[in-house]
């Protein structure tokens, strides 16, 4: 049990954190413009791609699909607001970095209202109705912010697309997400790693019961799925960092 939760934690630091398979699935077709012929890992990449579908396909979607049916919509939808709520920190660090104080003082803003009007996040009383959104930044989007190149792209068992960039950002934004246990860390709400596993675990898998169908039609398509999620990643970052900057 602990290492299938172990597995969906994993899953939920680019799933949760980054929001990429959401656009992927916006996304069919890959950007054609985009080609980054530096793949050093294209052989792995490919066969852990595969691995990955396997299981999403056999195991977390199905899971996620009878979550779905015993789950309504509106609890499901106040978990993701708390989980979006919950992730504040990692906003507003972000954005601080990338000296967009405006923003910061709006994660603020969203944070304070939504942890007491909307009952602890579960309710988004700040976007809903005084109509102050969030501002997604990471540490891979900072770096790339200050032009840090992305490095060769990289498949993570389980997790799914990444590069050498984005891979530090995980890492660096796991030490002020307080959904992940650190040892002796002021701010910690949970108190031990399986507590950790389980509270990203239920993370990952409340997002993947939105999230599942988007992924299916794109399998449908009958397309080669390593092109189409190296390409849709690689532009995805690259429009979310030239976005970021204007």
């Amino acid at each position: 049990m602990k290492i299938f939760l172990s597995i969906l934690c994993c899953i939920s630091f680019l799933f949760g954190a980054s929001n990429i398979q959401e656009e992927i699935a916006n996304n069919f077709g890959y950007n054609t413009n985009v080609h980054h012929d530096f793949d050093p890992l294209s052989g792995y990449n490919k066969i852990m791609t595969n691995i990955n579908d396997k299981f999403y396909m056999d195991i977390l979607f199905p899971i996620a699909k009878g979550y779905k049916r015993v789950i309504p919509l509106p609890a499901r939808t106040s978990v993701s607001n708390f989980f979006n709520n919950l992730l504040f920190p990692v906003r507003f660090v972000n954005n601080i970095l990338q000296f967009k104080f405006k923003n910061s003082i709006d994660e603020c803003e969203r944070f304070i209202i939504n942890s007491t009007i909307g009952i602890g996040g579960l309710f988004d009383v700040a976007g809903n109705k005084f109509k102050i959104h969030p501002h997604y930044e990471d540490f891979g989007l900072t770096l790339g912010h200050y032009g840090i190149g992305e490095g060769f792209y990289i498949v993570w068992p389980l997790i799914g697309p990444s590069d050498l960039r984005d891979s530090i950002g995980m890492i660096a934004d796991g030490y002020i997400n307080p959904a992940i246990y650190i040892k002796n860390r002021a701010y910690n709400i949970i108190e031990t790693k399986d507590e950790s596993y389980e509270l990203n675990s239920f993370h990952t898998l409340n997002k993947t019961s939105f999230d599942y169908k988007k992924y299916e039609s794109l399998k449908a398509g009958n397309v080669l799925l390593y092109p189409v999620l190296k390409e849709t990643y690689e532009a995805y970052r690259k429009k979310l960092i030239r976005e970021g900057k204007k």
